[in-house]
């Protein structure tokens, strides 16, 4: 099998170091074939060794991970990013269907991140980053979009064409505003932590609904939604009090 070549960027080197063992120990099918502690030296190093993956750290001194992707021409590798943050940029990172690894770095999420990654190799990365940077700004807006992995490949879905979204199981089937529906291998709860920003309220364990298109509630039956496409959804007990304010705010 030929190998999947990578380059690692952080500015701490050991964190680098710790990185760079764990995949020689256990990611057999990744060769690093260079590492950089200086983003400016990370842009000269893709350039000429044409990765096709790197696992980029977020933050670093005077130009941050995001702020380096912008200095490149091309784009046609696979990002992993990394942080110590787990609150930083996560879930724009998740809206733009990129992979991330938190430090410190667990060898069984490396591991799942990297047999996610031979299954990519269509990275698509200069759109993802347009979804990317709309969305890790304060301001949100239905007008941006959400890059989904289906199995054909990447979809770049505008967020206000979304009407709802249902769980069953380990899936998640989502309803379009144009009738069209979407089944993904995507928990709702994935949705949820991405969506909830964007005005979308989990109204029941198995449904996520966009606020903007409800058109009714039923307060019968402990309470109902019907959506523009006529969809009627129950909305839970426990939820009902929290959902009302939200509607009438």
């Amino acid at each position: 099998m030929e190998k999947i070549k990578a380059i690692l960027i952080d500015d701490e080197l050991n964190s680098l170091q710790n990185l760079q063992q764990k995949l020689a120990e256990f990611c057999a099918n990744i060769q690093v074939v260079a590492t950089a502690q200086k983003p400016e030296d990370a842009i000269l190093l893709i350039n000429h060794h044409k990765p096709d993956v790197i696992f980029l750290d977020i933050e670093m001194p005077k130009m941050n991970g995001f702020k380096m992707l912008e200095e490149l021409k091309e784009l046609d590798f696979e990002i992993i990013f990394t942080t110590a943050y787990n609150h930083y940029a996560v879930e724009a990172i998740r809206v733009a269907a990129f992979d991330y690894l938190l430090k410190p770095i667990a060898i069984k999420d490396l591991q799942q991140a990297v047999q996610r990654l031979n299954k990519v190799f269509n990275p698509q990365t200069r759109e993802r980053l347009v979804v990317l940077k709309s969305s890790i700004g304060d301001k949100k807006s239905q007008e941006d979009k959400i890059a989904i992995s289906t199995t054909e490949g990447l979809e770049f879905i505008p967020i206000k064409n979304i009407l709802h979204i249902e769980s069953n199981s380990n899936y998640s089937k989502i309803y379009f505003r144009d009738n069209r529906t979407l089944t993904v291998t995507k928990l709702l709860k994935d949705f949820e932590d991405m969506l909830v920003p964007y005005h979308f309220y989990r109204v029941h364990n198995s449904h996520l609904v966009n606020l903007n298109y409800i058109q009714k509630y039923l307060r019968s039956n402990g309470g109902r939604v019907i959506m523009q496409d006529g969809t009627e959804i129950e909305v839970a007990r426990r939820k009902k009090e929290e959902f009302l304010k939200m509607i009438a705010g």
